[in-house]
Formats: C-alpha cells, sequence, structure tokens
C-alpha cells in the first residue's frame, strides 16, 4: 500500500500522544447520554432533474437522492463506533432515519475504514434488507469487504474513476488515515468522493484535516455545486488537527473549493474528541460570521431532516 504525499504529517510528536490525550483529567466536555431526535418524514417522492435531496442520518451519514441514482455515504446504524459492542463509542442521538424508512440505494460510498464509517453490521443489513449493492471505496478494501460478503466492490486510488448509470464517482485525496486494529494503520487507503451527475458537481469529503488538497480538487475537477465537509472531532488542536478540520478550517475548504453551498458533517452523534457536542454548530457559526458567509451558504441539517438544494447544471 503505497503512502500519500501529505498522509499524516503534523502528528504531535511523543511516545504515546494517543495515550497522553486519553489520560488528561480536564479538558474534555461531558455530553449528554441521549439526545432525542424530531420526527422528520421518511425521503420519498420523485427528485427532477437539477434537483439534490440530502437527508442527514447522522455523524457522516447522508443519503443522496439524484435524478436517475440515490446513493449512501458512510452508512453507519450500530449503537457503538467500535471493534466491540460492549465498550467504545456509543451513540448519543439515533440515526434521523431507521435504515427500514430509506428507500433502495443504489450505490454506497465508504470514504474509509476507520469505525464511525465503515460500519460492517449496518454494511450487512443494508444487503439483507436491499440485495447486493455496489460500494464504492478507496484502495485496499476490495477483498476484505468482499470476503465479509459485501459488494460488488469497485476499488479506487486517489483520481481514479468509476460510473454508475449517469454519475462518474472519482475518490479525492483527504489529509487523513486509515486502520481497523493496531497493525494495519495505512495498509488501505482513504479519501473523499467527487461526483459527476449531467454535469452537476457534489463533493462529499470523508474526514479530513484542513489540507491544500481542497484547492486541488476544484482545480481538477470544478467547484461543487453542494459540498458536504466535517466539522466535529477537532478538539485538542494539538492531537486532532491534523485529521480533522475544525469549523474555521471548513469554512476555508468551502472557499479553496469555491462551492456554491455547504452542509456541515461529522458532528454531534458520538463523542469522539474533547469539544462540547453543541460546539460545531456555535464555532460554525462564529466561523461564518468571521468570514462574511450568509448562513445558507454553509449550513447543517436536523436529524433525520431532507433539505432539497438546486443544482447548476443537469
Amino acid at each position: 500500500m503505497r503512502r500519500p504525499p501529505e498522509g499524516t504529517i503534523g502528528r504531535p510528536s511523543g511516545r504515546f500522544p494517543v495515550l497522553r490525550w486519553v489520560t488528561r483529567r480536564e479538558g474534555r466536555a461531558k455530553w449528554p447520554e441521549h439526545v432525542p431526535n424530531m420526527a422528520y418524514p421518511p425521503p420519498g417522492g420523485a427528485v427532477g432533474p437539477g434537483a439534490l435531496d440530502l437527508t442527514f442520518i447522522g455523524h457522516s451519514s447522508f443519503m443522496l437522492r439524484l435524478d436517475g441514482v440515490t446513493l449512501l455515504s458512510d452508512p453507519v446504524f450500530s449503537r457503538r463506533c467500535s471493534p466491540v459492542s460492549f465498550a467504545g463509542p456509543s451513540r448519543v442521538r439515533a440515526p434521523g432515519q431507521a435504515m427500514a424508512a430509506l428507500p433502495k440505494p443504489d450505490g454506497i460510498l465508504l470514504s474509509h475504514n476507520h469505525y464511525d464509517h465503515c460500519d460492517i453490521l449496518a454494511l450487512r443489513a443494508l444487503r439483507r434488507r436491499f440485495g447486493a449493492t455496489p460500494i464504492f471505496a478507496p484502495l485496499g478494501n476490495k477483498a476484505w469487504l468482499e470476503a465479509k460478503g459485501l459488494g460488488p466492490v469497485t476499488e479506487l486510488d486517489w483520481w481514479q474513476s468509476a460510473t454508475l448509470r449517469d454519475t462518474v464517482i472519482t475518490l479525492t485525496p483527504a489529509r487523513h488515515f486509515a486502520a481497523r486494529t493496531l497493525r494495519d494503520r495505512n495498509m488501505t487507503l482513504w479519501g473523499g468522493f467527487f461526483l459527476d451527475h449531467r454535469g452537476a458537481k457534489l463533493y462529499v469529503a470523508g474526514d479530513s484535516g484542513y489540507t491544500g488538497y481542497f484547492r486541488t480538487i476544484r482545480a481538477r475537477l470544478g467547484p461543487p455545486d453542494v459540498a458536504l465537509l466535517p466539522i466535529g472531532a477537532y478538539e485538542p488542536r494539538w492531537f486532532m488537527g491534523s485529521v480533522h478540520m475544525n469549523p474555521a478550517d471548513a469554512v476555508t475548504a468551502f472557499h479553496d473549493l469555491q462551492a456554491r453551498q455547504a452542509v456541515g458533517m461529522h458532528f454531534g452523534t458520538f463523542q469522539l474528541t474533547d469539544e462540547a457536542i453543541d460546539a460545531p454548530l456555535i464555532d460554525l457559526a462564529a466561523a461564518r460570521a468571521a468570514a462574511g458567509l450568509a448562513d445558507e451558504r454553509f449550513t447543517t441539517l436536523d436529524f433525520g431532516e431532507t433539505r432539497r438544494f438546486s443544482l447548476s447544471s443537469d
């Protein structure tokens, strides 16, 4: 497995930075044990040309419905994002839409193999419900996923593309890393997805620290109509800054991409880091104000909410 040029440079030095972080006795906000969701109607109905219906399921899980194609990004429905069912980060909020309420997806976008993005139990449940669904994933994930009875899997390197119906799916670089165990760090690739649907352009960033790759993505693939950008799991900065954006970073990424609109993700579901549960939304509002950016240009969806966005070409 090749190591991309940026990768996780900038990770803190020292022998045991993870241990240093998790054993600190102060600085970690206390999250509520449970936050109820509002009830929203399940996604459904026709989506015409020039429109995107976007449904926020939670964390980085979205359903994207376009004219002629429906996609799920990083579907996570399990109670924990952990290698075991009895420990690890547990959901504070249930999925905003139950799997049973979703229409059949035509494809699944899997950005990388971290447990909060790659939920094997959910992928198997989706297969039982909907049958075999094509999965698009970075290099190194095909054999592993198909050995678990999933797929078919289309494996992509950075800048490689595949086509699903009228949609060209390109894997884009990200500043992050991959691992399922202590022994397989960066043995698989990670990335985001850039979708060109009949000329309309959508970007799903996956997981990333702030990076010059955002300018390169715009230069090579064009400004997206809608960009899904991570805004959570960012404190403390000395430890998380190289692999997770904070809201100010995400606003900078929005400008680098020259996106028409952005939607925040990767927040409010699992407590993975130190910031308070409402900090990403508060800090995003402050970052928008500092940049003179109207609220609707970089917004968020409520858990379970479906919102329609207009696309520039179709």
